[in-house]
């Protein structure tokens, strides 16, 4: 295989000798005597070690390669061959070339022989097939009109043509220069100037702005020919940019104290002053080479640094896309601010051109680097360095216990686009928790916490990892010291168990005891009830209980409040007990928070008055009461109707009783106990004060919504305090039920006792005969009448006690399916365990279908007399009868 590919590359080159060396490579005759020569000679070259004296760079090749088509005015041959370039050094796989500079150089080296072959034709030391082709000499024996030439042949393997004795070729170029001059009022050196001038933004003689064009124009006076009016109008357009830019920035400077500008307003304005520095020190070097003359046609093209329009077009190439895109951002910019700036201007970097890439992130990074520092700042330090309202986080002056939720907002308007929601409100969370700890806690230990004894961190544009890396290690030390600081200093976990324990209700001893104390105080009118009395009996309840043992500092925070009472209001409608939550705590226990631990307390607490004024009437209720002896001298009727009483309210009172406990049981443990042990592991894994804030506001909402006090359970709501306040009417019903009886037995056994004593039990009970309705004035007759009356009528009122509760308590039962929450289908099966109640459901359905089929047809059959009765013919009637 490598003897077959060195005989390959031997018949190459010498057909490459061959083409080179022969007089007519498209003849067919015999190769000449020196090919051999040749042969060997080339070959020995090649199996030298020569090597160029020029560095291996290809891209150095191809960029004076261009630079030199650029100096001899071939600009359009210049961007063809750059494509081409970009394409072959792009080209990577099978079948590309691996030394692509070798092969440059090559073409380089031929260029070069080529040229010289066209200037010395009579050179025989040169390879001859490297002069003028066929074409090349037919153009220019055309140039010459055909005069006084010879006959075209090879000679030496070069094509020679004739001689030119009458200098045509150098008339001919006059004549072109002349016409050029008759077609040109003003010289292309002129207008280079001029563009120049209109580049920096000046008038120039020819050149000048026009308001009503909105850019530089040529005169029309000034007689060019199109294509060049053409070509300067292109040219104009950069010095059109210019200006726009250049306004853009003298207004910025001429308003720099204002807040309309700021500061990501003057690093925009000094990176475009940059820019344009950079435009001047090119403006600068054009503005030399313009001073040298433009050669003419008929003379030697040269690589002189000379300027002419299409040169002028090739090097404003990539200073027009720079001056473009700083337009463009400054028409975007021009009513923009701060965050909302930066956010535009890295919109236009998301460009696929790498030129455009590298001149926005070079133009971002300064523009950035106001609004990085602020970030800095503010993470580490807790300082909001924002004079002219130009970050994506703004502050505002509150009072100490707003401070965490109104202190501070995202100005989602002012926030870049390359800076995330979630990234931001880390942001703003770490520089709020650094002064939550300096302003509400009083804290001196944030900044170890923050790390502002470290280096300050270089972030800037593009350095998203740097940023977040930041964030979110100065967001962790924060937050752990935070949540220290609130744990242990302030004591939070304390003060929650404490508003549970009292608020809630959940120390048993010294609710029992403080409704006992103050339950005679509560039952009088509203408008009677002096608090400071009402917190005289709190401080007993306290020292009379287990609370006595509890921190002084929690004690001291609870405290007696009477809300707005109205017209008619017993004290038990506006007696309630509130927590003084001070700061910091306050900003877990916010207003809107305390007014719902206020409804949830004010529902448990009706809920044990009612459990506490049901028991008061079981103590009235005892069985000795009727089992007395005192009874057995009543009449049998009477003491039949006594029993049937008594059982009457002892029945109704166990269904109330079932329904109490097993709703009371529901609120304490299925409510109370599990929305706590919830919020206790909440807190335990909330790593910020955030997550706290969403435990506990959880755990509130728990509560409120599982205890029939949300928007959706108030249908719900109202039924059970219906049943509620029934209970408490039966109360009353049982204490006057009591009062009777105790009467009739004070009656009974005056009437039954010895005669030597009858005058000591008149003279005790004296003060009760001049009573109204009292029975003990009355005779035994008497006394059995009025006995029997009262039974009548109080086991009519406990029938229709009866008959309200069961309705009630069956509409409250009805509703608990329809509920969303699951809990309270728990509740459902706690009260309807043996589904008595859905039964009793179901029979009233059906008797209430029953009555209203039986009154339908009730109606029919009366309608259908009151038609028979109104017909006066016998026959019809006989006939319906």
């Amino acid at each position: 295989m490598e003897e077959e590919d060195q005989q390959n590359v031997a018949d190459l080159v010498k057909e490459l000798v061959i083409r080179l060396v022969a007089e007519n490579p498209t003849s067919s005759s015999s190769h000449p005597p020196n090919i051999q020569s040749s042969l060997r000679y080339s070959i020995r070259i090649l199996s030298s070690r020569l090597t160029p004296s020029v560095a291996p760079d290809a891209a150095a090749i191809a960029e004076s390669t261009k630079r030199r088509l650029a100096t001899q005015g071939k600009s359009s041959q210049a961007l063809t061959f750059a494509d081409l370039y970009t394409k072959f050094a792009s080209k990577t796989g099978p079948g590309s070339v691996d030394n692509k500079w070798a092969v440059l150089y090559l073409l380089k080296i031929i260029s070069e022989d080529r040229k010289n072959v066209n200037s010395q034709l009579d050179s025989s030391v040169l390879l001859p097939n490297l002069g003028l082709n066929e074409a090349e000499s037919r153009e220019e024996s055309r140039v010459l009109g055909g005069r006084g030439s010879g006959e075209k042949g090879w000679s030496n393997g070069v094509l020679l043509v004739s001689k030119d004795p009458e200098n045509l070729r150098e008339i001919a170029f006059r004549e072109y220069v002349n016409l050029v001059k008759e077609e040109n009022e003003v010289s292309e050196e002129a207008l280079v100037r001029d563009v120049l001038y209109a580049c920096q933004g000046i008038d120039g003689k020819y050149v000048k702005f026009d308001s009503n064009a909105g850019g530089y124009v040529l005169s029309d006076l000034v007689k060019v020919p199109r294509g060049t009016r053409i070509m300067v109008r292109k040219l104009c357009e950069l010095g059109w940019l210019f200006r726009k830019v250049k306004g853009y920035i003298s207004e910025s400077m001429d308003g720099f104290l204002s807040a309309d500008v700021g500061t990501i307003g003057q690093a925009f304005c000094a990176a475009l002053q940059d820019e344009l520095s950079d435009y001047y020190k090119l403006l600068a070097v054009l503005e030399a080479q313009a001073m040298n003359l433009i050669p003419l046609v008929s003379e030697t093209v040269s690589s002189g640094n000379y300027l002419s329009l299409r040169r002028l077009s090739v090097w404003f190439a990539e200073p027009m896309v720079k001056m473009r895109l700083m337009a463009v951002l400054v028409d975007k910019c021009r009513v923009l601010r701060g965050g909302a700036m930066a956010g535009a201007i890295h919109m236009h970097a998301q460009h696929g051109d790498p030129l455009v890439h590298e001149f926005m992130g070079r133009l971002l990074r300064r523009v950035c680097s106001p609004l990085f520092e602020m970030v800095r700042s503010w993470v580490l330090e807790g300082e909001l360095e924002d004079v002219f309202a130009e970050f994506f986080i703004v502050g505002q002056p509150v009072k100490a216990e707003s401070l965490w939720r109104e202190g501070y907002m995202l100005h989602v308007g002012m926030l870049p686009s390359f800076i995330s929601q979630s990234l931001a409100q880390r942001i703003l969370r770490t520089g709020k928790s650094i002064n939550f700890l300096r302003v509400c806690c009083e804290d001196l230990g944030w900044a170890d916490a923050a790390g502002t004894t470290t280096r300050r961190w270089g972030l800037g544009y593009g350095e998203t990892d740097a940023l977040e890396s930041l964030v979110d290690g100065a967001a962790k030390r924060v937050d752990k010291h935070l949540l220290d600081v609130i744990y242990n200093q302030y004591k939070f976990k304390e003060h929650c168990l404490a508003i549970k324990r009292y608020l809630l209700l959940g120390q048993g001893d010294f609710v029992q005891y403080l409704m006992d104390i103050v339950g005679p105080e509560l039952s009088e009118p509203a408008n009677t009830i002096s608090s400071f009395q009402l917190a005289g009996l709190l401080e007993t309840a306290i020292r009379s209980s287990n609370v006595q043992y509890d921190d002084r500092d929690i004690l001291d925070r609870l405290k007696v409040k009477m809300m707005p009472h109205e017209t008619g209001d017993r004290g038990w409608d506006v007696f309630s007990l509130e927590y003084d939550a001070r700061v910091p705590l306050d900003t877990v226990f916010t207003e809107s928070m305390m007014t719902k631990y206020l409804r949830i307390f004010n529902f448990l607490w009706k809920l044990r008055r009612v459990e506490h004024a049901h028991i008061g009437a079981w103590k009235t209720m005892k069985p000795n009461c009727i089992t007395s002896r005192s009874f057995m001298k009543l009449q049998k009727s009477v003491k039949l109707q006594l029993l049937s009483t008594l059982r009457r309210c002892q029945v109704l009172w166990d269904e109330m009783n079932h329904f109490i406990s097993n709703f009371q049981y529901y609120i304490m443990f299925e409510v109370l106990e599990v929305s706590w042990c919830n919020f206790l592991n909440e807190m335990e894994v909330a790593k910020d004060l955030v997550d706290l804030l969403a435990a506990h506001e959880k755990y509130l909402h728990s509560i409120v919504e599982k205890s029939l006090l949300g928007e959706r359970s108030q249908t719900l709501y109202s039924s059970l305090f219906a049943l509620l306040d029934l209970i408490l009417k039966f109360r009353s019903h049982a204490d006057r039920l009591s009062e009777g009886i105790n009467e009739l037995q004070a009656r009974t056994i005056e009437s039954s006792a010895p005669s030597r004593d009858k005058s000591k039990m008149k003279k005790r009970l004296n003060d009760k005969s001049s009573e109204p309705g009292s029975w003990i004035s009355d005779g035994r007759k008497a006394l059995t009448q009025r006995a029997g009356e009262f039974l009548r009528n109080m086991g009519q009122d406990l029938d229709a006690v009866a008959k309200e509760y069961s309705s009630l308590l069956e509409d409250f039962i009805s509703k608990l399916p329809m509920q969303q929450h699951i809990d309270l289908k728990f509740l459902l099966f706690r009260l309807d365990f043996t589904e008595f109640y859905s039964q009793l459901h179901r029979t009233h359905m059906v008797e209430q279908s029953c009555c209203s089929w039986l009154t339908n047809q009730s109606t029919l059959h009366c309608l259908s007399v009151r038609w028979c009765m109104l017909l006066s013919d016998g026959l019809v009637w006989k006939f319906m009868v």
